[in-house]
């Protein structure tokens, strides 16, 4: 079970925390369209991505605290490394958090992908949407809707694309296949201007790469989910 790290370079600590927390709402239909962890020692876990059920055991993990600014963030965590309680902000497992040495933005949350060109997408889709998110407001301090992301984070976990979702608005509710496709669309002008767009053509909103692992593992068994793993990866690169 691996994850994929995403760094989106941010141009000040306040865009920084503005992309964060419009990223944010997203993120867990990234985790469902990225789902490829159904596995855990050889037995099927019911769990679309049970890395993310792992991540959420250790401390500091889902998503951050609803700060109210940049030097908020730096204050709590500060707190922790004071304290000795935390050595650096690294060692804060949220699925996003900002990385100041590289002055980038951390997008911790998609299972990683066996494709390199899928991973290539995600890394797109996630440059993409950090550079659209910038184009508009930053939104209201909120911290109600971490609720709804920790349900749409379980959701994504459990049931992958299949999973009904809170709008990343909080007005809505839909499948995580619908908003996925919405998501591709809503950053494909910003991926066409980072000319990426074609990268985002190599997404499926209806089946992920642990859809592929269960079917062959249910027909085949586990020596053939880990043979089919192998050769994929060998494959794409």
């Amino acid at each position: 079970m691996s994850g994929l790290h995403v760094h989106v370079g941010m141009p000040s600590a306040e865009a920084c925390f503005h992309a964060l927390e419009a990223v944010l709402p997203w993120l867990p239909v990234l985790l469902a369209l990225s789902a490829n962890s159904p596995y855990l020692a050889g037995e099927e876990t019911g769990m679309a991505s049970n890395r993310a059920e792992v991540l959420a055991q250790l401390p500091r993990s889902g998503a951050p605290p609803a700060f109210r600014s940049y030097e908020d963030w730096e204050a709590f965590v500060d707190r922790f490394v004071r304290l000795g309680i935390a050595a650096e902000y690294t060692r804060f497992w949220w699925d996003i958090r900002p990385h100041p040495t590289f002055g980038t933005l951390e997008v911790r949350m998609p299972d990683q992908p066996t494709s390199l060109a899928l991973t290539a997408a995600f890394a797109a889709l996630v440059q993409a949407l950090c550079e659209n998110v910038l184009e508009r407001e930053a939104p209201p301090n909120d911290p109600a809707a971490r609720g709804l992301y920790q349900q749409n984070r379980w959701a994504a976990a459990r049931f992958g694309l299949a999973a009904e979702l809170f709008h990343p608005d909080g007005e809505s509710v839909g499948k995580a296949s619908e908003l996925a496709a919405e998501l591709i669309e809503l950053v494909r002008p910003n991926a066409e201007r980072l000319e990426a767009a074609q990268l985002l053509d190599g997404f499926d909103v209806e089946r992920t790469e642990g859809d592929r692992q269960l079917e062959v593992g249910r027909a085949e068994g586990l020596q053939a989910v880990c043979a089919d793993l192998c050769a994929r990866t060998l494959s794409s690169n």
